[in-house]
């Protein structure tokens, strides 16, 4: 058999297996979109509980075993050493790498173009997510110009890519989803059982995510507090927040200070299997992040049943949130607006019941076959474009960054 009567085969490159890549690419793979090869710097995470392992109809490859992570034991030079052989071994016809400022993803793309393999570039990242400087800018063009095609998050983030470079025919949507079907029958299982939560048997607004500063939870907090202070004694809402991280003190001086221990709790960080109870139960979900590229608690709070209320400086924002019909964004530095739509959201219940309905519709369209759907046609495009040459200043740059 020679290679134009084969299945394509690609290479995909992670920091390390989590649920929802498991999802993506495993759709991939059922759907004969390519022969898919998962290739992950280690199989550890910062978080233990994000850490996953399940069969799967693509090949998994792990650079680092029992490694830490993006900054973990590989110097570069090893790193550089152990993704070319494993690339050589696998040898794909395309490469697609998630985004540009990871050292996995920066040692594949190197790979990638000493070998003229093309390479898809995968984004969640948009022009307002983190400041942005000229140099940077540059840089970003120029590895962006080394790929063939793209699949970003969605509307902001396919957006970005055709600023940085990429032709609007070659960027296609839908990289950011999660496994709708387990979310949705999780939490209808959760909802139709008899079960109920330990922390609160009150209606809880619940908040997701990693306890750092861009998460914006004292914020969300203070805004909380101000929300117990004016809402109606029958439709008071508590605050269940789920997660852990380097801001746990600040966030715990932060309900001390307002007051708020009796009905502001910190269930800490859940895993993959427990998190549907807790979208199950809860009355609206609210993510307050100053900045963030997508926000996939979203999509597993909508594809849960749940009204959303989301910053509008996170990624997800422009194509998951339709004003009034699911929920509503506001600015994350406006608490009144927060407390405004808390009120306006926990005062009817049949209101967030059919936003919990609209929201389940609407994530239908963002979920894995999406995904597969949109690297296929990233994947088509990127083998019939212009192979790519690294220039001498593109070299320069990937030696440079892979050095660090």
């Amino acid at each position: 058999m020679n290679k134009s009567d084969r299945m394509h085969r690609v290479a995909a490159i992670i920091v390390n297996l989590v649920p929802y890549h498991h999802a993506r690419w495993n759709a991939c793979a059922v759907a004969g979109v390519a022969e898919t090869h998962l290739v992950e710097l280690t199989d550890r995470d910062e978080f233990k509980v994000l850490e996953f392992s399940s069969e799967a109809s693509f090949a998994r490859h792990t650079l680092f075993p029992k490694g830490k992570g993006d900054h973990g034991p590989a110097e570069s030079e090893e790193l550089a050493g152990t993704m070319s052989k494993t690339l050589d071994s696998i040898r794909p016809d395309v490469v697609c790498v998630s985004g540009w400022g990871l050292s996995v993803s920066l040692a594949a793309m190197k790979w990638a173009a000493a070998r003229s393999v093309p390479i898809v570039m995968l984004s969640e990242s948009n022009e307002f997510d983190e400041s942005r400087s000229a140099i940077k800018e540059f840089i970003k063009r120029r590895l962006v110009g080394l790929c063939s095609a793209g699949l970003a998050g969605g509307s902001p983030q396919a957006d970005y890519l055709v600023k940085l470079g990429l032709p609007r025919e070659r960027v296609f949507k839908g990289y950011d989803v999660v496994d709708n079907r387990f979310f949705t029958e999780e939490a209808r299982m959760y909802r139709d059982g008899s079960s109920e939560l330990g922390e609160t048997k009150r209606p809880y607004f619940l908040a997701c995510a990693r306890f750092g500063k861009k998460k914006n939870l004292p914020g969300l907090i203070r805004a909380f507090a101000r929300y117990r202070q004016l809402a109606k004694s029958a439709t008071l809402f508590d605050l269940l927040i789920a997660g852990d991280g380097e801001e746990r003190a600040e966030i715990e001086r932060t309900i001390q200070e307002y007051g708020a221990s009796d009905y502001v709790h910190l269930i800490g960080a859940k895993g993959y299997t427990d998190l549907p109870a807790y979208y199950a139960h809860a009355g609206a979900f609210i993510h307050a992040s100053t900045t963030e590229q997508w926000g996939l608690v979203v999509n597993e709070a909508m594809a849960s049943g749940l009204p959303v209320l989301v910053s509008n400086r996170c990624g997800c924002a422009a194509d998951l949130v339709k004003e009034g019909e699911n929920g509503w964004t506001f600015d994350p530095t406006d608490e009144e607006k927060m407390v405004e739509l808390m009120l306006k959201i926990s005062g009817d219940e049949t209101r967030r019941r059919e936003m919990g309905i609209r929201s389940r519709e609407i994530i239908a369209e963002w979920g894995p076959d999406r995904f597969a759907s949109g690297v296929k046609a990233a994947v088509e495009s990127a083998l019939v474009a212009p192979r790519k040459k690294a220039c001498l200043i593109d070299r320069l740059i990937l030696n440079l960054l892979t050095s660090r």
